[in-house]
């Protein structure tokens, strides 16, 4: 099969790394099946994959993929040479610079691309003076990379999936490895609750991790607080506070004490939703533990108070002297592919490469050395202040691999933000949500026709490999950011001219000390894991050993306190969670144009418990409407005892019905990360 320009659509096998969740299976073509396959890979290291990478290959050979740019003229996107797509990206971003300012512009860089090209794109923002450069990480775990870097020195996986299987106890907390990371699941953490792991899983929903768990507490969406400060209540009044790690290791011990004096293990479980014996029996197994790990997912951190939810994990972690340890750790499971690596490359607005300060004069200068050019000196904004300022502060967007019109909350105000911009122009696949709004669309390029490296999310770098090349007229997203790049910044001294993606990685360890003694012939058809000195013949596996990534001997406790949900239950309201299942991934851009995804699951429905379903007379399978005053949005019913009582779960994989036009956007002070986990709505039968 072959497109009208004589492009072999028929991808040739090569060992890469799958472009959907965070555990980075290796993956190539099946000549045989015509689909994705596995390869004895760092993590599927017996080529196991899940249905998501076997359907990999299908966005790539999509008959409605973009082939040519295309530009705005009187209300309508028409096809267009890329010059003139250059050209007009270039003029219009000029003269909001001119007229406004650098920080006018905002830039959305992509977890689900390269680190080389998130490091280009980043550079690119802050060569032009502005540090508004962000990536959907925002969305998912920004609250726990903020806290987890506050305390420990480093917003990652402190251990590896190789030593967590030595753990004698899993904490799972707002995470569903089973649907979301299944091979983490099968591959590493199943076979060590089959020899004996036991498992707690703190979900609102009963779902396929649950099945495997030995004591599961369904916690009310919005109160894992109260439930975190219980679980360390009891730990505190039992005496299995490990002592001799808190005397050498931790600072702070006192005042947590002092903070939970009066907290009330029965009332805080009644508050959260829980059994207060299971709370208990949940406290005494994990503090019990010789080795006990702890996994955060997106049901801790997509809260307005997703960074003091963490806070109240990491405690646990450090009384019980469950850090630095192999089978013990605070991991957070990442979403996409790499959305490690595009924080790690610096994609964000107040850190460099490396995660150095932007306010950090010496950090700068350092990077300047490289570049030519330092970086502006004061934060950026986050992706979703970005939207919020569209029109006023912000005039001009560049999103590159991402589809906020489908992806942050209350999407009907995200609609509105991306039409007030005087120019946004979108990188893509397709002509996504987002990219309906635009000025100019560039056509990019699939997973399967690049290459460069990602970062899964136990810290290791990995390879990908072109296995076909862009249809039509379409380019590699890194020979396009290069090419806009160009455009933008003339003659300045920073480079974007780099012969492929190694002359970029090689670039990129020379201002990322985390990646200094990488190189893409170290990594070969393995991986290399930060941090990884230059001096160094490998990387770090169980980070805090005998020291935290701070720098310090010792970490602090942060006592905190329950943060009510944002929106406030009115009269027969429910709370509306949200989520992924195992076939379909994020917005869905991808999944949705997979024949062999849409075949096991091809609609969105709600899930509502009996009761609540019997109290509003609704039935298995009947159509209801879901609202609130942000929106509305209609689907099936499914009533099942697995949602808790007083709660509904959607996905938001669908942009019809969207989920985000229900969510809210109250941010966590912190993190700036939305608030997708507890939405106030109505359900009732469709009229």
């Amino acid at each position: 099969m072959s497109d009208s320009e004589g492009r072999s659509q028929t991808p040739t096998p090569a060992k890469s790394v799958c472009p959907f969740c965070g555990v980075g299976c290796g993956l190539t073509y099946s000549e045989a099946s015509g689909k994705g396959t596995g390869w004895q890979a760092p993590v599927n290291t017996k080529g196991e994959i899940c249905p998501k990478g076997a359907a990999a290959f299908e966005p790539v050979t999509d008959d409605d993929r973009l082939e040519q740019p295309l530009v705005r003229e009187n209300g309508h996107l028409v096809t267009a040479p890329w010059d003139e797509a250059l050209g007009r990206i270039a003029t219009a971003f000029a003269d909001i610079v001119e007229e406004h300012g650098p920080d006018a512009l905002t830039f959305f860089a992509s977890s689900n691309c390269t680190n080389e090209e998130n490091y280009l794109f980043q550079k690119l923002a802050r060569v032009l003076g502005t540090n508004s450069v962000d990536n959907c990480a925002r969305l998912c775990h920004s609250s726990t990379v903020a806290a987890m870097s506050e305390r420990l020195g480093a917003g990652a996986m402190t251990n590896t999936l190789d030593d967590l299987g030595e753990a004698d106890v899993f904490l799972a907390c707002g995470a569903n490895p089973a649907e979301q990371h299944p091979v983490i699941f099968r591959s590493y953490l199943l076979p060590a609750i089959r020899d004996g792991t036991t498992l707690i899983h703190v979900d609102p929903r009963a779902n396929d991790t649950t099945d495997a768990a030995d004591l599961h507490l369904p916690v009310t969406p919005g109160y894992d607080i109260p439930l975190l400060n219980a679980m360390a209540k009891v730990i505190v009044d039992e005496g299995l506070v490990d002592e001799a790690f808190c005397d050498e290791r931790v600072e702070g011990l006192d005042t947590l004490r002092e903070h939970l004096a009066d907290v009330d293990v029965a009332a805080n479980a009644e508050l959260a939703g829980v059994d207060p014996d299971a709370l208990r029996e949940a406290a005494r197994l994990y503090g019990e533990a010789d080795r006990a790990a702890a996994f955060t997912g997106m049901g801790m951190s997509q809260h307005h108070c997703g960074t003091d939810n963490v806070h109240a994990l990491l405690n646990l972690a450090l009384v019980t002297g469950n850090v630095g340890r192999r089978g013990t750790g605070v991991n957070p499971l990442r979403g996409q592919n790499n959305v490690q690596g595009a924080g790690d490359v610096g994609a964000l607005p107040s850190v460099l490469p490396g995660y150095a300060d932007v306010t950090d004069g010496a950090a700068r200068a350092a990077v300047a050395e490289e570049w030519g050019v330092e970086p502006p000196a004061e934060p950026g904004l986050t992706e979703v202040e970005a939207t919020h300022a569209a029109g006023d502060a912000v005039r001009g967007a560049y999103v590159f691999g991402e589809n906020p019109a489908i992806t942050e909350p209350n999407s009907g105000r995200v609609a509105d933000a991306l039409d007030a911009l005087d120019f946004l122009v979108v990188q893509d696949l397709y002509v996504t949500e987002t990219a309906e709004h635009a000025d100019v669309v560039l056509p990019g390029s699939a997973w399967a026709e690049k290459g460069g490296t990602v970062t899964n999310t136990d810290r290791q770098v990995m390879r990908m490999r072109p296995m076909a090349d862009p249809p039509g007229d379409a380019r590699r997203d890194l020979d396009i950011i290069q090419s806009v790049a160009r455009r933008l910044v003339g003659e300045t001294p920073a480079r974007f001219d780099h012969d492929g993606p190694e002359a970029v990685f090689d670039e990129l360890t020379r201002v990322n000390d985390l990646y200094a003694g990488m190189s893409y012939d170290g990594i070969g058809e393995g991986s290399q894991r930060w941090p990884f000195p230059a001096d160094a013949d490998e990387g770090v596996g169980v980070l805090h050993e005998d020291s935290f990534a701070t720098g310090e001997r010792t970490a602090p406790l942060a006592p905190v306190d329950h943060v009510p949900p944002a929106d406030d239950l009115g009269d027969d309201e429910l709370v509306l969670t949200t989520g992924r299942v195992l076939q379909h991934f994020n917005s869905g851009a991808l999944t949705r144009r997979s024949g062999t995804l849409m075949k096991m699951r091809g609609e969105d429905v709600v899930e509502i418990h009996p009761e609540d379903a019997a109290e509003r007379d609704i039935a298995d399978g009947d159509t209801v409407e879901v609202a609130n005053g942000r929106g509305s949005v209609t689907v099936e019913a499914t009533v099942t005892p697995r949602t808790t009582r007083g709660t509904v779960f959607m996905t938001f994989h669908y942009a019809d019905p969207l989920v985000n036009s229900l969510t809210g956007d109250t941010l966590d002070p912190v993190a700036k990360i939305p608030e997708y986990k507890h939405s106030a709505v109505r359900v009732v039968p469709a009229t």
